[in-house]
């Protein structure tokens, strides 16, 4: 039977294909007031300019490509059961390759409506435009998560990291919760990866590995797929 690997990824993943952060320095969030472009009161408040944002995002997300990691973590479908989990929103796993992938904040390139959030459409395009109308006759806006609603698919993904032989964690800050507690759900007997540029405080039992996604996923993954 194949051995079971959940994939963690965080922004410092699509980084590395040229999408910026939120929150590293010059990220995203010091251009913009979080308040003005992430919340319900903020599209309530003025819509356009948060449509407008996201389709910014949305250009940067069409024109970016896969990275050296994107495309390793999809070859580890190989040989074992992979789950990708992401915090990111873009669709850079898919189009590297990965069939499984949970989007816990949702999906940049997807719409839904204001006024009933199952009600999901894929875009054909890079805009989302005011008088963009669901089939009630309510705005469409972006199908992300912004502050004050609820992480998509939470139980889903902690099942899946309760059942895992290996758990991989990279480019993410584990600060932005309740996203950032999935990587405590790993079982003691699986083995824990933590991938970072920078020294910082490492989930408890896991092994941390020094620098980038592009620089230390792909040997990681050669290794596993070798043995």
């Amino acid at each position: 039977m194949k051995q079971n690997i959940v994939v963690f990824t965080g922004a410092g993943v699509s980084a590395e294909s040229g999408l910026k952060t939120f929150r590293d320095m010059g990220g995203l969030w010091h251009e913009y007031r979080l308040q003005d472009v992430a919340s319900p009161q903020a599209f309530e408040r003025d819509p356009a300019t948060v449509l407008r944002f996201y389709n910014e995002r949305r250009k940067a997300v069409l024109a970016a490509r896969p990275n050296a990691a994107h495309e390793a973590i999809a070859r580890l479908e190989d040989k074992y059961n992979v789950v990708v989990v992401t915090q990111n929103i873009d669709d850079l796993h898919e189009r590297a390759g990965s069939t499984h992938v949970i989007h816990v904040h949702g999906e940049i390139l997807k719409a839904r409506s204001s006024a009933d959030q199952s009600r999901i459409y894929t875009l054909k395009g890079p805009l989302i435009e005011i008088g963009d109308l669901c089939e009630l006759g309510s705005q469409l806006r972006p199908d992300v998560v912004w502050f004050g609603e609820g992480v998509l698919h939470l139980e889903q993904a902690a099942q899946h990291f309760s059942n895992a032989d290996k758990v991989l964690a990279i480019g993410t800050s584990l600060t932005v919760f309740p996203a950032a507690g999935l990587v405590d759900y790993a079982p003691p007997t699986a083995e824990r990866v933590f991938v970072s540029p920078e020294l910082q405080e490492v989930p408890r039992y896991y092994r941390f590995l020094q620098g980038t996604a592009v620089e230390t996923v792909p040997p990681l993954v050669a290794r596993w797929l070798s043995h």
